[in-house]
């Protein structure tokens, strides 16, 4: 999430983790990982109404965000809420006066474990079904700790899935930092494992990241890499410190462009999990 603007699963480092399917929650039990793997931190969103304010705290506002976006977040259960076991961020067309006092056409949720939780190497996923719509933005991605004392792209950033309405069949991995950010970052797309839109049924988005390393998952198949050694020439690896998780779904902004006719309101993106484990 830029600040611009059910197969054969194989191993690679681990053994990995198999997803997809049905579009119910399924998957009771964490994910079979080898010893090497162990897990650190994880949200599985079984208790209670709202999101664990000890593991999770909201972005408020609007002000596009630096990517023209049109929502204002909120921390209402209208935004963001737990239903049968999944956290539901809630995209809406409503006209609503944000913590910023400026009226927007546009409601969500984004939320982040910055100041609760942060990590630096290991693999980071979560089980999520996307929403559907021209001008939708979802993603579940990271940013550096350090990035209130260095500020982005400095600080790093690792969208781990990114999904424009308008390609519902496909989703995005991306790494950015300086001098790769923004419309230069460095990225791979994939497409639906099944030809169905994303939107339709559960996958698992990961990253497994090591130093000098990160790797892309979608289902547990590896989609995308990058190494220290391939960035372009001039720029420096940033992937080296704790960075927290983000989860949202933006409305409109320059990439995804605005929602149209078409798009039907509500949205919701429902997340079954998210997990991290240490190597």
């Amino acid at each position: 999430m830029s600040l611009r603007l059910v197969g054969l699963c194989v191993a690679t480092w681990s053994v990995a983790v198999c997803g997809g399917g049905a579009s119910g929650k399924g998957a009771p039990s964490p994910s079979p990982q080898p010893a090497t793997w162990t897990l650190s931190w994880s949200d599985e969103f079984d208790g209670g109404s709202r999101p664990d304010e000890s593991r999770w705290v909201y972005d408020l506002g609007g002000g596009g965000w630096g990517n023209q976006e049109l929502q204002s977040y909120t921390n209402r259960a209208d935004n963001a809420t737990l239903r049968d076991g999944a956290l539901v961020i809630t995209a809406r067309a409503e006209r609503y006066t944000g913590s910023d006092g400026i009226a927007r056409e546009y409601t969500s949720a984004r939320l982040k474990t910055k100041d609760r939780f942060a990590q630096a190497y290991g693999k980071f996923e979560a089980r999520i079904q996307v929403p559907r719509g021209q001008g939708l933005w979802p993603a579940f991605w990271m940013l550096g700790a350090d990035i209130d004392a260095v500020s982005w792209p400095q600080c790093g950033e690792i969208d781990i899935m990114e999904n424009i309405g308008r390609e519902p069949t496909t989703i995005h991995g991306t790494l950015h930092g300086p001098g790769y950010s923004g419309g230069g970052g460095l990225g791979a797309a994939s497409p639906s494992p099944d030809g169905k839109p994303f939107a339709d049924a559960f996958h698992v988005f990961a990253v497994e990241w090591k130093p000098g390393e990160i790797r892309w998952f979608l289902d547990g198949r590896q989609y995308f890499s990058r190494k220290s050694s391939e960035l372009p020439a001039g720029t420096r690896w940033v992937f080296d410190h704790d960075f927290f998780l983000l989860l949202n779904v933006a409305v409109g902004g320059v990439w995804p462009g605005r929602p149209d006719p078409t798009t039907p309101f509500p949205q919701e993106m429902k997340v079954d999990y998210v997990r991290v484990y240490r190597r």
